[in-house]
């Protein structure tokens, strides 16, 4: 998930595309300054560039004028150009307050293609089909690495997916030695089979895989329609990804409730993804009594935010929730945690609430 302080909410864009391992990153920082200052592009004066961020490719360009957002946003294409750069590298450019888990990168090998499809000509189709993803260059042993949103690389996927099962079959001349090999393996999988079948008698289980922090909102603000079924959730967490099991009943019945938990889930994270965003309060220059006061903070402003999911670390905390409320909490914590600490809650929470009436 692309996350980090850009700071300026309605003056921020999010920048994907950017090319990774060409240039020094503070180069990158400085061409892309000059991409968005530049009249053609329909950019402005550009007060901050966030760039390397948690997520390859991604940057952050905040502006002095947030009608130069707007401006940016309507023109068609980005194209990044410099001669210190091979070839010009498209971008995509989205409102950085409507859209925080935007991208996810991933390496796809589009080598079981070569012998039946130009591979060039696959990746313009991909293009063309998917243009809110973003591709990188085409390797010769036919990886390419791909960015963008789960539902964008879902669609992808099964774009793949389809024409992989329309290539033609290659027969397959098997001797007598491949032939008993064969039938060995299928009787090891016809005993393993058995096995798990034995095992898993009582349960059936869904796997389906999110973003970690969708996972961690879809878990502490679930949908109505997982509400009374009997299902079991649970998680697997590897970084920005989390692979999701939903255990249900074997029986019929059982097999129904688990589908339909998945397929609900899988909508609900769809739209979490349109309308979540993620900040990070960064905690590593702060002491341990530092720390606990920006904590104590968060946990005295969670009433006035419902929606928000704080998420504590030891260098850092993460706030996930509706763009609006995600921005009200950082701006209040960035407006107290310049008081006076010794300030007391009572009279800070007064103060307030009197603002607000």
């Amino acid at each position: 998930m692309a996350a980090g302080r850009a700071g300026g909410g309605t003056r921020t864009v999010v920048i994907g595309g950017v090319p990774v391992g060409l240039l020094q990153d503070d180069l990158l920082a400085d061409i892309l300054t000059i991409h968005f200052q530049r009249s053609y592009n329909h950019g402005g004066d550009v007060r901050q560039v966030t760039f390397p961020t948690r997520c390859p490719g991604v940057a952050f360009v905040t502006f002095e004028d947030p009608e130069v957002v707007e401006r940016v946003l309507k023109k068609d294409q980005h194209l990044l150009q410099d001669q210190r750069l091979p070839r010009p590298f498209p971008l995509t450019v989205t409102r950085y307050c409507h859209n925080a888990f935007l991208w996810v990168s991933c390496t796809l090998s589009l080598a079981v293609f070569r012998d039946h499809l130009s591979l060039e000509d696959l990746l313009e189709e991909m293009q063309k089909q998917n243009p809110g993803l973003s591709f990188g260059a085409l390797q010769p042993d036919g990886q390419i690495v791909v960015q963008g949103s789960f539902p964008e690389l879902r669609v992808l996927r099964e774009f793949l997916v389809l024409k992989a099962k329309s290539l033609p079959e290659e027969p397959q001349r098997e001797g007598k030695p491949q032939q008993r090999a064969r039938r060995k393996l299928q009787e090891l999988r016809g005993v393993a089979e058995m096995r798990n079948s034995t095992r898993d008698a009582q349960r059936e289980k869904q796997v389906l895989v999110l973003d970690t922090d969708i996972y961690h909102y879809v878990m502490c603000f679930p949908p109505r329609a997982l509400q009374g079924n009997d299902v079991v959730i649970s998680g697997v967490t590897d970084g920005d990804i989390t692979t999701v099991s939903i255990e249900s009943a074997a029986s019929k019945a059982g097999v129904l409730q688990g589908l339909k938990a998945k397929k609900t889930i899988e909508n609900y994270s769809v739209e979490l993804q349109k309308m979540l965003r993620k900040e990070r309060i960064c905690l590593k220059e702060h002491g341990r009594a530092e720390k606990q006061r920006y904590k104590q903070l968060c946990r005295k402003l969670k009433p006035q935010y419902p929606k928000v999911l704080i998420i504590p670390c030891d260098t850092h905390i993460d706030l996930v929730g509706p763009s609006a409320d995600v921005f009200g909490f950082t701006e209040e914590v960035k407006r107290h945690s310049r008081d006076p600490w010794e300030e007391s809650w009572d009279t800070w929470q007064s103060k307030t609430h009197l603002k607000c009436a």
